[in-house]
């Protein structure tokens, strides 16, 4: 088994860090994983990319072209990788800042109004949480409490933020689960 996930956004997101908390995730639970960033000028606002491949076997290359599913917090992100992703993938689409759709009939659609819950759970820095956990409950790729610790420990320098990342984690599940 051998799962691919391309998040994608602008820079400023915290693309980077949503793909390495699930990556630390996949960790845990005892899997291969590659982490893969994009750095380049798609951090000064243009799209920033992060691949995260989960395997049960030893991965041969962390380079992929047809992930299995996208994490879209962006619309040039959506318009430029939905149609990479796999059939019965996931994408995973920020509806805050994306008006359209996929338009593919092959996968799952998670229409997930980050931004907006976020500034509902306190700030819009945490969207990049929702649409993590949203993601990851719908996908089930990882263990969802085992993803939660991760959270709270990335958090632990800054314990006052932690319950503002636990509330916006719970916001992404609950909408996963009412999709």
């Amino acid at each position: 088994m051998q799962t691919e996930i391309k998040f994608a956004g602008f820079g400023g997101q915290g693309i980077l860090l949503s793909a390495k908390l699930l990556a630390y995730a996949a960790m845990k639970q005892g899997f291969f994983v590659a982490w893969v960033p994009s750095y380049g000028p798609e951090m000064r606002g243009g799209t920033a990319y992060c691949t995260v491949v989960i395997g049960d076997k030893r991965i041969g290359s962390p380079i992929i072209k047809n992930p299995t599913h996208l994490v879209a917090m962006n619309r040039p992100s959506l318009e430029k990788f939905a149609n990479d992703v796999k059939p019965g993938g996931v994408i995973m689409i920020n509806s805050s800042l994306i008006p359209t759709r996929s338009n593919r009939t092959d996968i799952i659609e998670l229409i997930v109004p980050a931004n907006d819950a976020a500034i509902k759970v306190g700030s819009v820095k945490c969207a990049n949480i929702i649409a993590l956990s949203a993601f990851a409950a719908k996908a089930k790729v990882v263990d969802m409490e085992v993803l939660r610790h991760c959270v709270m420990d990335e958090f632990s320098a800054k314990p006052k933020i932690i319950p503002l990342n636990m509330k916006a984690f719970d916001e992404g599940v609950d909408i996963a689960n009412k999709s």
